[in-house]
Formats: structure tokens, sequence, C-alpha cells
């Protein structure tokens, strides 16, 4: 069963903090115990996330104003259940810190299409709204999935 999953980008500050907060809403909508966190390779410590991630969030009705970047370890990686990455290179980074994870840590576009997703850092509001759209929709599909295990 999946009870905690770890979502990842490089800064922690655009892609993996909204990807976590879209993977709390739906869960929170399923009413499901699922833990959702973020977290960077090269995070951005202590920093929150990117303003025009937390603009475009508060259109849905997320609210990213406590997120806090914090950087991957071995440690987090190893009390997740299931780690969504942003790109490919992303995972080979985790299985070189950890090759222990390979088995849980997977692509958050595996479901739509396999593709990576653009980091929108320093890039357009459109560009950003554009990516955003794209990790919702990842994170829809991983959702239906990670919470019909959960309510199992």
């Amino acid at each position: 069963m999946i009870r905690n999953v770890l979502v990842v980008c490089i800064g922690n500050i655009c892609r993996s903090p909204y990807g976590e907060y879209v993977l709390r809403d739906l869960a929170q909508k399923a009413n499901a115990e699922t833990r959702f966190s973020s977290a960077g390779l090269g995070a951005l410590v202590g920093k929150p996330a990117d303003p025009e991630v937390t603009s475009l969030a508060l259109r849905e009705g997320l609210d990213l104003s406590d997120h806090r970047a914090r950087q991957f370890s071995r440690d987090l990686g190893a009390h997740a259940d299931l780690i969504l990455v942003m790109e490919a290179r992303h995972r080979r980074d985790i299985l070189a810190i950890a090759p222990e994870l390979s088995g849980r840590t997977m692509l958050l576009g595996h479901w739509t299409g396999g593709n990576d997703i653009a980091d929108p850092y320093r890039q357009s509001s459109d560009f950003h709204a554009v990516i955003q759209g794209q990790i919702r929709k990842a994170c829809e599909a991983w959702g239906g999935r990670i919470l019909e295990k959960a309510s199992r």
C-alpha cells in the first residue's frame, strides 16, 4: 500500500511543491490518508514556492504559502513508498545517491505519455501555466492509482 509519496524536482520551489499540493488536494477530496511531500535534488533550502507558481496555484484554490524547499536525501527517499520525479535525469540522480530506491522511483508523467516535465523557473507566466497543466494532468493520473490502492 502506498502511504507516503515524495515528489522531486531540482530546486523544490516550482514543479515539486505544486505537484505535492495537487496530490494532497486529491487525497483530501478522496478522504485518503496518503501523505505527500516534496524535495529538490539541488534545493533552494528554506525558500518558499516561486511567486508565479504560488499565484497560479491560488487560482485553483491551492495555498502553497507554507511550503519551504528542502533537500532530497537518501533518508528522505527511504521513508517514501513512491518517489515521483519530473525528468528521467532526476531518477538517474536519485539512483546515484540511493540505488536501493530504484523500484519506487518513477516519472510523474509515466501515465500521461512518459515525457519529462520541463522546468518553468524564471520563464514566462504562460510557460508556468502550461507546465502546471502538465503537472496537474500527471498528478490526476497518479492520484487515481495511488488513492485507489490507499482505500483498499
